[in-house]
């Protein structure tokens, strides 16, 4: 039996100023895994690993939503490195590579930071060639300059940030664009992708695994950033939640392009939740 449940609960909120989950983020995460308990206890789910990323690791009081978390709702959250959250990003998104590559840049724009992974084709597997955080996020970034930024300042600030990930890639291998694509994970991602496609409110069935060339994908970030608030709300695959913090992860995106400026992107509605099931999977298949 299949199910899914997702919610923006801003757990970084506020965490780039004051070096602490606020108290309203935590009530927002743990209203969510309220949710998630219900459904997991509904299904009869026997498997678990619940994890919690970037926004837990810094924060100076992130004990108090795992103690929580366990008390209230029974899910053991357990804090992950930014390694772990990053090979799990790209075992969750491996099989959309697309076969006539030779590999792809994985890119996780999450709240507090964007994972980076370079897989690459070797004897018919999937290597990990290298992998890093940034610790750029849709969130810390908004509130570093300010929500209501033009789209230009929240980009001029996100491009320097990939300087550093670029030229140790570089010591890694060589880096052809042109046999290689960019695969994309995260909210911003799927929903630029919604967008493009055209879609009057987000499907997972369609977004998922969809193809976009990346020329096409960054007029539609143009078009987004001419847009207030208001008209970027009015978008059914941005809505009032994604309002605010699609700017900065539009920004991120078209940093991570400028950088490693491949043709195509692949978008996947997967990640982090899919490395970890099919982890899961394979440990109770006895195969891991």
């Amino acid at each position: 039996m299949a199910d899914s449940f997702s919610r923006v609960v801003r757990l970084g909120e506020g965490l780039a100023q004051k070096g602490a989950l606020s108290d309203d983020s935590i009530e927002r995460t743990l209203a969510a895994l309220k949710v998630c308990a219900e459904r997991l206890e509904r299904n009869r789910v026997t498997h678990i690993r619940a994890i919690a990323t970037e926004a837990c690791r810094h924060a100076r009081n992130g004990h108090v939503l795992i103690e929580r978390a366990k008390a209230e709702t029974g899910i053991v959250l357990e804090i992950v490195t930014s390694d772990e959250e990053a090979r799990l990003a790209a075992l969750g998104c491996a099989p959309l590579i697309g076969r006539r590559y030779d590999g792809a840049l994985v890119f996780d724009i999450g709240g507090g930071s964007t994972e980076l992974i370079w897989m690459r084709r070797a004897d018919g597997e999937m290597e990990t060639v290298f992998s890093t955080s940034v610790k750029t996020g849709v969130v810390t970034l908004s509130e570093t300059l300010g929500v209501n930024r033009p789209y230009k300042e929240f980009l001029d600030n996100a491009l320097p940030r990939f300087d550093r990930v670029r030229r140790e890639m570089a010591c890694a291998g060589v880096f052809d664009n042109a046999d290689n694509h960019l695969l994309g994970t995260s909210g911003t991602v799927t929903t630029l992708a919604g967008v493009a496609m055209g879609l009057p409110r987000y499907e997972r069935r369609r977004v998922d695994a969809s193809w976009h060339d990346c020329t096409g994908m960054l007029q539609i970030v143009d078009r987004i950033a001419g847009l207030s608030r208001a008209g970027r709300a009015a978008i059914g695959c941005i809505g009032e939640e994604r309002a605010d913090l699609v700017l900065p992860g539009c920004a991120i995106f078209a940093a991570i392009h400028a950088h490693w400026p491949c043709a195509e992107l692949r978008v996947a509605d997967r990640g982090l939740r899919d490395g970890m099931l099919r982890e899961l999977m394979a440990k109770a298949e006895g195969r891991a």
